[in-house]
């Protein structure tokens, strides 16, 4: 007994060898295939071999992701350029620091007679209101559409399926798997492929953070990138994940969210443009669209809303 005592003093005075850095990571949604690098990470542990101790945590339609992050709730979530753009205009101290997808997933759902975006011309367009004020702006100028084509999405398939006169804002996992599933014929156009500039599923934190631990959150960016790496060549790991939190995901829905995600070829990953990859360029195309919009104010410090420092190695090359 007092051997026994003696051995647990010594290891309680000698304390653990290394902490784990506690990260906490909030998505912008249910659990699915869009978020499943990080669930990959986490499941194959990226994360606990980089020293990381990461929780991540579903995100939903009540969740105001950038409250949280400003709050300290969450230390980086799953963000949008927009948002941040917004948030600098507001001096508000978001930073992306990384995307996991070159192209934004938003898109149009069509049925079979509309061969491109140009044809939704004479159609109904069901748009949320989110979409309002992000991508509608610069479609309607794009094809020179009308605000009288729209009516509202409520994010009910039923006046798609009903009429073929109509197209309506899509994910290419979500309204086009429905339609699949109704054995409804559709095409799905991704904006990204006609100009529309946002990246997607980026990686958001704060100023105090990547200040006071820019080690943990580049460590964060790194792994996060080499789950996506993992995840689109062996999903299992990360998929057990996503349907522990997400009980409602299929099979079916996950493994048609993989394919098109392949399909799209949304995660860079070549030579010329690791994962993770963003570029000034790029964010500044993003803001030069909202200005134009009227949907941020001119003197924005745009620059502020991202930083180039902690993008993951080259090696992160999706397969």
């Amino acid at each position: 007994m007092l051997a026994g005592f003696a051995s647990v003093a010594a290891l309680t005075l000698a304390g653990p060898a290394s902490a784990a850095e506690k990260i906490v990571f909030l998505t912008s949604w249910y659990a699915q295939a869009e978020h499943g690098g990080f669930y990959q990470a986490k499941a194959t542990g990226l994360y606990e071999k980089a020293g990381l101790d990461v929780e991540i945590r579903m995100g939903g339609p009540q969740v105001n992701g950038m409250q949280l992050l400003l709050a300290g709730e969450a230390d980086a979530i799953m963000g949008f350029d927009f948002q941040v753009l917004q948030a600098a205009e507001k001096g508000l101290p978001a930073v992306t620091v990384a995307a996991s997808f070159q192209y934004d997933l938003q898109g149009m759902m069509t049925h079979e007679d509309v061969k491109s975006l140009a044809g939704v011309k004479d159609k109904t367009i069901l748009v949320a209101g989110s979409g309002m004020t992000s991508w509608w702006p610069w479609l309607k100028k794009k094809y020179a559409l009308s605000d009288a084509q729209v009516k509202a999405y409520t994010f009910n398939l039923q006046p798609f399926f009903a009429d073929k006169t109509v197209v309506q804002q899509a994910y290419p996992s979500s309204e086009p798997f429905q339609a699949q599933e109704k054995g409804v014929p559709v095409n799905f156009y991704l904006f990204a492929k006609d100009g529309y500039p946002p990246y997607g599923t980026t990686i958001v934190t704060t100023r105090k953070l990547i200040e006071s631990k820019p080690d943990a959150m580049r460590k964060f960016v790194a792994a996060s990138m080499e789950g996506w790496k993992s995840y689109m060549a062996d999903p299992a790991p990360g998929n057990a994940l996503i349907k522990k939190d997400n009980p409602k995901m299929t099979d079916g829905q996950i493994a048609f969210g993989i394919a098109k995600l392949k399909e799209l070829k949304v995660l860079g990953g070549d030579a010329n443009v690791p994962i993770g990859t963003m570029t000034e360029a790029r964010w500044k195309t993003s803001y030069d669209y909202l200005v134009e919009a009227g949907l941020l104010k001119p003197e924005t410090d745009w620059k502020k809303a991202f930083s180039l420092a902690f993008m993951p190695a080259l090696t992160a090359k999706a397969e």
